[in-house]
């Protein structure tokens, strides 16, 4: 077993973190969000489909283009963070899978089979935009991830003529603190786990 991080990254990563409701009018360092996509591919994925495509909506015409989209209490949060990261997967994934999963041709597995190409692509989408969060939050982000839009318009928006499905929105960026709701309960262990 490798040495645990410390309590300090645990804190930066899960007890402190806190979804947030506004922004500090700070930039984005440079390349950071190339930073977060590198250190999120590599979280694991089946067969390595890794189907996630994001679209990073940084201009304020691309930030008032998804405000657009959303519902009234979402978009003052879009417009106001430094950057929003649309969180899709591409129903389209296995095209890539010669050279993700090279050792087999695993395209068979998926081709014709559009309930497991929707599974595959949602699954693993959305775990891999949960590695995203994580890390913007190791590289020291806040972030602020949403439901709370229109699927249609978005896809028609930003992903119109493809196969990409949108999952859902994340906020980047310096968070204001005055705009963080107190912690909600969490369900305990005992509560939600079998142990056999």
């Amino acid at each position: 077993m490798r040495t645990p991080l410390d309590e300090s990254a645990l804190d930066v990563l899960f007890r402190h973190a806190r979804s947030q409701n506004g922004w500090r009018n700070e930039p984005l360092p440079e390349g950071i969000l190339e930073s977060i996509w590198d250190l999120a591919k590599l979280g694991p994925t089946s067969a390595n489909t890794e189907p996630m495509r994001v679209v990073w909506c940084v201009s304020p015409q691309a930030r008032q283009r998804l405000a657009d989209c959303c519902s009234a209490k979402n978009a003052p949060k879009v417009l106001s963070a430094p950057a929003t990261a649309i969180i899709g997967h591409d129903l389209r994934f296995f095209d890539s899978l010669p050279e993700l999963f090279p050792h087999t041709d695993a395209r068979p597995w998926f081709t014709g089979n559009d309930a497991l190409i929707e599974s595959t692509a949602m699954r693993n989408g959305t775990l891999q935009g949960a590695y995203l969060i994580l890390a913007a939050r190791a590289l020291g982000l806040d972030v602020g991830p949403m439901s709370g839009f229109d699927e249609a318009k978005v896809e028609q928006a930003f992903f119109a003529g493809t196969r990409i499905k949108v999952n859902f929105i994340c906020s980047i960026g310096t968070g204001d603190p005055t705009k963080v709701m107190p912690r909600l309960p969490r369900l305990s262990f005992d509560t939600t786990n079998v142990v056999l």
